[in-house]
């Protein structure tokens, strides 16, 4: 029996959009899925259109590290261990710098850096004890320094953090635990507007590929469409 059948993740922000499209492409797979939201009653509405047994869904608020530990605690008590770990939770302000005020800033860093911040630390550490891991943050090129300078603002900004924060988690873990960024790309999502260029479908393939990687995988890059590009 392939092992990605022992194997089990969770994705945060998961109740639409890339997230859900990731559960969706992880349980055809094989994993078990920890479809994980802030908002309990979108998550189990959202479990119940992927109609599978191996999906179940979380209450996770990942700006709230009580949250986090709280639905840590809840899996480990029924004996649930997340092997692979999707940080794709995330927000996209488009306020100009000058425009830009402080709540929302912070806002943006709470969400698209310090949630993955938060869930690391709660399930990487057992990651690293059990010798498999498996850690993909949902990133942007619009945070890739060598592509321009990051923008919109918060977004881009944080969105930089994140990258930052990729590399810091893995430089800190055994190569058994593999830790990558990943630039979607712009997505037909509630987030990315129908006018995107890009299917969900497409924009997750990465997401999920990053989430399969084999023990020969990369990990510290930073990948769009399958391929590292620059930070």
């Amino acid at each position: 029996m392939n092992r990605e059948h022992n194997r089990t993740a969770l994705v945060t922000g998961a109740n639409r959009g890339i997230g859900l499209e990731t559960c969706r492409q992880l349980d055809l797979a094989g994993l078990d899925v920890v479809l994980a939201s802030r908002d309990p009653d979108r998550g189990r509405a959202a479990a119940r259109t992927l109609n599978s047994p191996r999906i179940r869904a979380e209450e996770l608020d990942v700006t709230d590290a009580k949250s986090v530990r709280r639905c840590a605690e809840r899996l480990a008590n029924a004996g649930v261990e997340v092997d692979v770990l999707v940080n794709n939770a995330g927000i996209y302000p488009t306020v100009s710098y000058f425009s830009l005020d402080e709540d929302v800033m912070r806002r943006a860093l709470d969400v698209n850096l310090m949630g993955a911040f938060h869930t690391c630390q709660a399930f990487v550490p057992d990651m690293v004890r059990r010798g498999y891991g498996r850690v993909v943050n949902v990133s942007s090129g619009l945070g890739a320094l060598t592509e321009n300078v990051p923008s919109p603002a918060a977004y881009g900004i944080s969105k930089a953090a994140l990258n930052a924060l990729t590399l810091v988690v893995s430089a800190a873990v055994p190569q058994s635990v593999k830790v990558n960024a990943v630039c979607p790309g712009w997505v037909r999502t509630d987030m990315g507007g129908r006018g995107a260029p890009t299917s969900v479908e497409k924009g997750a393939d990465t997401v999920a590929w990053l989430a399969r990687l084999p023990d020969s995988g990369p990990t510290g890059g930073f990948f769009r469409n399958r391929r590292r590009i620059d930070w």
